[in-house]
């Protein structure tokens, strides 16, 4: 195998002029001012989005902003967060969703004053998994997620079929600490108080708000249910169709963030590579702000986990000032 020194590390290409002639193109159409928040499959929606988003907003007082959302997911407090930043800079808010917007991305769609959805797009439930210090293991020794409507229906199924059994709680603590569950049951709580705070800075009917709140956090079978058109109409969301021209405009714009969001990994040896991923992005007209993966994974064989190490991750922005374009980290502690 190569040493590192001889092995050229990949990396990403940032696409900057492309993804600035789409989004042109999508402020005529739209007539708004536009703002992409979009994470590839290793990225996820988290407290440092905010101060990136901040950073295309802290100039501007825009009448109408239009959102674009990509993302499967992440915390839903940050979702808050984003919501609250977003309406301070605007009148109004409008979510342009061409693809999935799962889980906490759906909690920042529920913060619009309208949902446009393409023919590909799709919400989820908002239930709350969790991945505790305390929580089971996988193979690879990696923590698992634990979520509320699992161990609901654990214990539904138990009181159905084995009522002569004693406490289910009993043998799910063998399995699952209950610091555990008690966390699970914490953050399920928390789910639905979020979704009515995001949703009441545009409905002001506070039972509607707790009922489509309990329904996204309760009523789906499966974390992952994709929530299309016309089932976000009829659970209460003010959604409509996204026009083709823009949906178009949208996909053409996911495909240039997907080049610059591929794998970039560099393998040393069966033990040791590189990752240099672009993860999340978030995109306005003359600014690009995007957060990179940048560090060194070391396999521990005796612990079966990998480790990272290196660690230079970090945001970067690159800008357009005059004629030329700039590109500089953006530091975020």
């Amino acid at each position: 195998m190569p040493s590192r020194r001889q092995t050229k590390v990949k990396k990403p290409p940032i696409l900057f002029d492309r993804s600035q002639r789409i989004i042109a193109h999508l402020e005529r159409a739209l007539g708004t001012v536009f703002l992409t928040y979009w994470t590839s499959p290793s990225g996820s929606v988290c407290d440092s989005d905010v101060l990136a988003l901040y950073e295309h907003c802290r100039r501007q007082q825009a009448d109408r902003i239009s959102l674009f959302i990509k993302s499967d997911g992440g915390s839903g407090q940050a979702s808050l967060r984003i919501v609250n930043l977003l309406r301070q800079h605007t009148r109004r808010l409008d979510a342009l969703v061409p693809l999935e917007c799962a889980s906490a991305a759906t909690m920042i769609a529920l913060g619009a004053d309208e949902i446009r959805m393409g023919p590909l797009a799709f919400l989820t439930a908002v239930d709350t998994s969790l991945r505790h210090e305390l929580s089971p293991t996988d193979i690879d020794n990696e923590l698992v997620s634990v979520s509320q409507d699992e161990l609901t229906r654990v214990v539904r199924l138990w009181e159905a079929r084995s009522k002569d059994e004693g406490n289910p709680y009993q043998a799910i603590f063998g399995h699952v600490h209950p610091l555990v569950v008690g966390a699970v049951d914490r953050a399920s709580s928390l789910s639905i108080r979020l979704c009515r705070e995001i949703l009441a800075f545009h409905l002001k009917d506070t039972k509607a708000a707790a009922r489509i709140s309990r329904h996204l956090n309760a009523d789906y079978p499966s974390h992952n249910y994709p929530i299309t058109l016309r089932e976000a109409q009829r659970i209460g969301l003010k959604a409509r169709p996204l026009e083709p021209e823009v949906n178009d405009l949208l996909l053409e714009l996911n495909q240039v963030y997907s080049e610059m969001g591929q794998k970039a990994v560099t393998d040393f040896d069966e033990h040791n590579y590189h990752n240099n991923e672009i993860a999340n992005i978030v995109e306005g007209r003359g600014k690009l702000m995007f957060f990179q993966v940048d560090k060194d994974w070391h396999y521990r064989k005796e612990e079966r986990r990998w480790d990272p190490m290196n660690d230079l991750s970090s945001w970067h922005k690159v800008e357009r000032v005059g004629k030329t374009v700039r590109h500089s980290t953006y530091h975020v502690r």
